[in-house]
């Protein structure tokens, strides 16, 4: 599971001449192929939404459960339904109104535009089962958005992990620091794992990284860093020598990597990357070639 901030997976499923390949590539953004039901999400899921994505108070969380519950006793839990019973419902007007604004929110994001279809764990698991790759394109999203999906999607993920529907998954979160909130962080590399969750932080701004997360870490991929800041950064973090870090990372080409960690048995090995003959969409755009 790719989590693209700039759309710069969406077509790896093809050559650089534009013949498909045999990789089995779903992509989904909101308004296409990203569609939620709350019946389907759950209330641990919705209430993760609304107070870490979205600040939820914890009193309004409390009455939301509450509402939430008597609506799904009914079998009428849908977004239109559940912001007019908040808009009726005997509480504070704080809390009303603090739940109608977010709920608002959720439904002005494009992700509940169709609970008659939804996206369902189903779904999702059916689109990575047997090496399948589920690219979640976040790209022209706002803040807000992207930390609504991920929350949700992490949500979805620990389910089927859970469920042991699937042995395991690797999430691959490009600029995690744009939409992952910090107490994340933490939850993602010990707890998750555990369950079968295997994460992969992609990121060219190294110091935006918490230095927790790299002291966790079992291994450390170092491409073309040249900003002396960004460098010192990863010595400071590195199980091997910082001063050997830093010559060797100086200055490093095009398509060479600097490995750290179990995968060289914290042994510092420089290699080269072959070029994959696939549409990267990631490339810098010049002007002068």
């Amino acid at each position: 599971v790719v989590l693209d901030v700039n759309g710069e997976y969406v077509n790896i499923h093809k050559s650089k001449d534009g013949r498909p390949s045999t990789s089995k590539l779903t992509v989904l953004a909101p308004r296409n192929g990203i569609n939620f039901a709350l019946a389907k999400l759950g209330l641990r899921t919705m209430s993760g939404v609304l107070s870490n994505a979205l600040d939820l108070p914890a009193t309004s969380s409390k009455v939301f459960s509450s509402i939430w519950r008597d609506l799904e006793s009914k079998g009428d839990l849908t977004l239109p339904n559940l912001i007019q019973t908040v808009q009726s419902w005997s509480c504070h007007e704080s809390v009303r109104e603090a739940l109608v604004s977010r709920l608002q929110v959720l439904a002005e994001s494009g992700l509940f535009y169709d609970e008659t279809n939804p996206l369902t764990e189903e779904k999702i698991l059916h689109a990575i089962e047997g090496g399948g790759i589920l690219v979640v394109n976040l790209k022209n999203q706002s803040h807000i958005v992207r930390r609504i999906l991920v929350e949700i999607f992490l949500g979805e993920l620990t389910k089927i992990l859970s469920s042991n529907w699937l042995r395991a998954a690797f999430l691959f979160a490009e600029e995690a620091h744009l939409y992952l909130r910090e107490t994340y962080w933490d939850d993602i590399i010990t707890r998750m794992r555990h369950i079968g969750l295997f994460t992969t932080f992609i990121t060219n701004q190294p110091d935006t990284v918490q230095e927790t997360i790299y002291r966790q870490a079992d291994n450390v991929f170092i491409f073309n860093f040249t900003n002396e800041h960004d460098i010192e950064t990863i010595g400071k973090v590195a199980k091997s020598d910082s001063e050997t870090i830093r010559s060797l990372i100086r200055g490093t080409p095009a398509r060479r990597c600097l490995l750290l960690g179990n995968v060289v048995h914290d042994l510092p090995l420089m290699v080269d990357v072959e070029q994959l003959d696939v549409r990267t969409m990631g490339e810098t755009r010049l002007f002068f070639s």
